[in-house]
């Protein structure tokens, strides 16, 4: 295993030089991606220990597919590998920002955008709804 257990003290966590990621209760730990070249945001994953010792192993993105309960190398199937130029963590250990290089057409999302996060949420006098952000279509 590349990383230490949790840290217990808040010091050594915060300013230490041991990394020590802190999973949640599912065994799983946050990962926002972001194309390096731009710093757009990308996708929003997941990650067990599996994942992220072969994220950091290879130097390609992999995570944990919560929906499929199984382990994810992104770009298996749809050609967009991503390559890790750098890997952060935050301050406590609980969440982890890759900055990627995204293979094929570099389309992050599996409905064919570059990004995950292409509608903004919109307050209407009938309700909350979801307005597209950008023309990044399929």
């Amino acid at each position: 295993m590349p990383f230490s257990p949790p840290a217990a003290d808040k010091k050594i966590l915060e300013e230490g030089a041991s990394f020590t990621p802190k999973f949640d209760a599912h065994g799983l730990i946050v990962c926002v991606t972001v194309e390096a070249a731009t710093g757009e945001i990308l996708m929003l994953a997941y990650m067990n220990a599996l994942a992220l010792e072969k994220t950091i192993e290879t130097g390609v993105a992999h995570y944990w597919s919560r929906s499929r309960n199984e382990l994810w190398r992104k770009g298996d199937t749809s050609g967009q590998v991503q390559k890790v130029v750098e890997m952060r963590v935050d301050c406590d250990q609980d969440a982890l920002l890759l900055r990627v290089n995204a293979g094929g057409d570099g389309k992050a999302c599996h409905t064919g955008r570059k990004s995950c996060f292409y509608r903004s949420v919109t307050s209407t006098p009938d309700g909350v709804r979801l307005t597209f952000a950008d023309a990044n279509s399929p």
